[in-house]
């Protein structure tokens, strides 16, 4: 990953539920693609005929790699992190 680029991904790293995304390009608040990495820990429950639910999931570490607008294709510094409620500022 190219220096600069990194930069601006590290203040994405560790985003979690409290937080979202904004794009600076276009005020974009709701579509996102993101790439990350999760390590999980979930209670995976096999019915008779081998189909799996994947209940009680727990996100222990979140490493988010990259997050690019759907609407206008933005993506390192040009998306910002927001800490839900503050928005409203």
């Amino acid at each position: 990953m190219p220096e600069a680029r990194a930069g601006a991904l590290a203040t994405l790293r560790g985003v979690t539920s409290g937080t979202r995304y904004r794009c600076r390009g276009c005020g974009n608040l709701t579509r996102f693609d993101v790439v990350a990495t999760r390590r999980t820990r979930a209670f995976h429950h096999y019915s008779v005929g081998g189909e799996l639910e994947v209940e009680d999931e727990t996100v222990l570490d979140e490493q988010v790699e990259a997050v690019e607008c759907r609407w206008c294709g933005a993506s390192g510094d040009a998306i910002e992190t927001v800490v839900v409620g503050a928005e409203a500022g």
